[in-house]
């Protein structure tokens, strides 16, 4: 089962037909617990992840282990999230952790920064969004400003309260590296790719693909992004971002907010996606795309396809609004 969650970060959907607390739920199954703590797991010889939680909006933090050097993928939601990460790890013997990886600008991947006090890489337009959001203030007055402005949804705040209870003295680590296209990090017998990807979640969003071991990690590229207040996806920046990721050699793909998916998952996920963007096109009914959808396919559409369907749709729609 496929379905497309929203990450309730900065920018993102506010409103939409699918329960999100569901949807979270529905995906988020099957994660050993130990006294509600999510446990660091091995994917592969040198590939180490803590799986996401959706109580606080915790992505899923990733380790890659070098014979010299070892990176960590994104930072976590707070320095309790990082400081979390860290102490798993310090039950590891592993090679130094050296290294840094950001997947893209939201809260959520960057406000453990600091924390880490690592050598930290990022996409350019990653360092842009975080100079801006340096100018916030986190105090509860901000906060609640910021929802009523629409920059943060009530749950952001909520989690930010829960991961940052004393945020006076609060502050925003920085990036040491940016790049432009894609940068190479020489662990030590294993080198990591960071690779700008965009799509239509964030204009920043990168990949961290490691070779020899066949692993992706993918943030939240996957997920659409806002478009005049509608949630969704454009043909255009999808299908581009697809075909870049299946350029790539991979076994596992690790994303943000869902369980790891193996090659069968991703490429069923991309046939959903691409099937939902063809039928659509520049449609801007629903009934009328489904209609396509089971003349050609000569079938119903699941659930999880009404829902691509409908992303495509609201977009469409708010795109013609301008």
């Amino acid at each position: 089962m496929f379905i497309i969650i929203v990450n309730t970060d900065i920018m993102l959907a506010k409103n939409m037909a699918y329960n999100e607390t569901e949807i979270r739920e529905n995906i988020s199954k099957g994660f050993e617990e130990d006294g509600g703590i999510l446990m660091l797991k091995k994917l592969t010889n040198n590939v180490f992840y803590m799986p996401q939680s959706s109580e606080t909006d915790r992505p899923a933090l990733g380790l890659i282990c070098g014979e010299k050097y070892s990176l960590i993928v994104d930072s976590g939601t707070s320095p309790n999230h990082a400081k979390d990460f860290l102490a798993e790890l310090g039950t590891l013997k592993i090679s130094p952790i050296k290294y840094l990886a950001i997947t893209h600008w939201h809260w959520d991947h960057i406000f453990g920064i600091k924390e880490m006090n690592l050598i930290t890489v990022a996409h350019h337009h990653t360092a842009k969004r975080m100079e801006m959001i340096k100018e916030y203030r986190w105090d509860d007055e901000s906060l609640e400003q910021y929802v009523r402005e629409g920059i943060f949804t009530e749950f952001t705040v909520e989690c930010l309260k829960k991961e940052i209870p004393e945020r006076q003295l609060f502050t925003i680590g920085d990036l040491d590296i940016t790049f432009k296209d894609s940068i190479e990090i020489d662990l030590g017998g294993i080198t990591c790719i960071l690779k700008h990807i965009g799509g239509d979640h964030t204009e920043d969003s990168s990949i961290i693909y490691v070779p020899d071991e066949k692993v992706i990690f993918l943030g939240d590229c996957i997920y659409g992004g806002k478009y005049n207040g509608e949630y969704g996806y454009t043909k255009e920046k999808l299908f581009r971002m697809i075909d870049e990721i299946e350029e790539f050699e991979a076994d596992h793909y690790i994303i943000s907010h869902e369980e790891v998916y193996g090659k069968k998952d991703i490429d069923e996920l991309w046939q959903h996606l691409r099937t939902a963007g063809e039928v659509v096109g520049e449609a801007t009914s629903v009934e009328k795309s489904i209609t396509i959808f089971e003349d050609t396919l000569n079938r119903r559409p699941s659930e999880d396809e009404v829902f691509y369907i409908n992303c495509f749709i609201n977009v469409n729609k708010a795109l013609k609004k301008k």
